[in-house]
């Protein structure tokens, strides 16, 4: 599978050596690809506004349960094609942030670990 290359800070389009769009390939475009769908907010997605988490309607603002917050995260990365397996731990959940993994196994078998 193959994605656009995004940059790390500014999660925006990256150009390769030729001035083009770069790509990324597998593994890294599916890590990369979990990590913009946990950022997606529910109704974000113009084109599918069943996809995101549900952050403004069930987790900012509120003081959600971590097994809901996690059940989130985890389904939005299972939206990511050639994902089969997903489970989001959180390591910190301290005032306004959190902080975490999400931990995915793709169709080949390979593990991937995304942090937030």
């Amino acid at each position: 599978m193959n994605t656009l290359l995004l940059d790390r800070t500014a999660w925006d389009l990256c150009l390769d050596a030729n001035g083009d769009i770069a790509m990324a390939s597998n593994p890294y475009a599916i890590a990369q690809d979990v990590a913009s769908a946990i950022r997606l907010f529910a109704g974000e997605l113009w084109y599918d506004t069943t996809q995101g988490v549900p952050y403004w309607q069930q987790i900012l603002g509120q003081f959600p349960p971590l097994a809901l917050l996690k059940q989130a995260i985890a389904n939005a990365a299972l939206t990511v094609p050639e994902v089969v397996q997903a489970r989001c731990l959180i390591a910190s959940f301290s005032g306004r942030t959190i902080t975490g993994q999400v931990q995915v196994i793709d169709t080949t078998g390979a593990s991937h670990n995304v942090s937030f």
